[in-house]
């Protein structure tokens, strides 16, 4: 959202429209403290990054993927970002599961340090072919088997509905690992308005009934611009006027 800017100029821009916090989902193409500078000038809290590196569980890749790791907490530092997503990458070797956990453990430990959350996000396989970690079920047995307090599951809603469905079920039965939630809507990744499948009314107030108190990024793309597809977002505060 807000691409139709540069990156330092989004913060203000997503203030303005009322919101409180925002997900960097690639920080790297400018300086941390840039960027820091930017957020705090605009007054809103960074919820998430992701790892610049998607090779968590590819076998042969743990230096780089410790490398990608004191990369992203040392934006995290900067940004005080508190969620950093461990993307596992696209892989079939049969050593995966094992190097996904091993390397998540380890990132869980150098993460607490600084207080951080390594968050664990199922993709679905349309968008995203051969990527390892697919399902609520998968994403919940390795963060139970990595057995870290801080490792958390990031439930994308869009991904979910694709590959699952039961939406509300899985939101109730996942709720006790869930770090972090997005929404967009299906098909296509738009607004999360009426224009689509998913029931976003209904499941926006389920979580809000079942005590989730984290935040709720929105990852789609905009029909047309940013501002012009927020009208959806009226009844929680959000503004479509510049």
């Amino acid at each position: 959202m807000f691409n139709e800017v540069a990156l330092t100029e989004r913060f203000a821009l997503a203030a303005a429209a009322g919101f409180r916090a925002v997900e960097i989902q690639t920080p790297y193409s400018e300086p941390a403290d840039l960027l820091a500078e930017r957020v705090d000038a605009a007054g809103v809290q960074v919820a998430l990054i992701n790892m610049p590196v998607a090779v968590a569980a590819i076998p042969g890749q743990e230096q780089v993927f410790r490398e990608g790791l004191a990369k992203a907490l040392a934006y995290a530092e900067a940004l005080d970002c508190r969620r950093i997503h461990c993307l596992a990458g696209r892989t079939d070797d049969p050593a995966a599961e094992s190097t996904f956990i091993d390397n998540v453990r380890w990132a869980a430990d150098e993460a607490a340090t600084q207080g951080v959350s390594i968050m664990l996000e199922p993709l679905n396989t349309v968008d995203n072919p051969g990527y390892f970690l697919t399902g609520s079920a998968q994403a919940r047995r390795i963060i139970e088997w990595v057995g870290r307090g801080n490792v958390r599951m990031q439930y994308d809603i869009y991904h979910m509905q694709i590959m699952e469905g039961r939406l509300a079920e899985s939101i109730a039965a996942h709720f006790d690992v869930i770090g972090h939630i997005q929404i967009s809507g299906v098909p296509g990744r738009h607004e999360p308005d009426d224009q689509q499948e998913i029931n976003y009314p209904y499941l926006l107030s389920l979580i809000d009934d079942i005590g989730y108190d984290g935040w709720v990024g929105c990852e789609y793309r905009p029909r047309a611009g940013t501002l012009e597809g927020l009208r959806w977002a009226r009844s929680y505060g959000i503004t479509n006027e510049a």
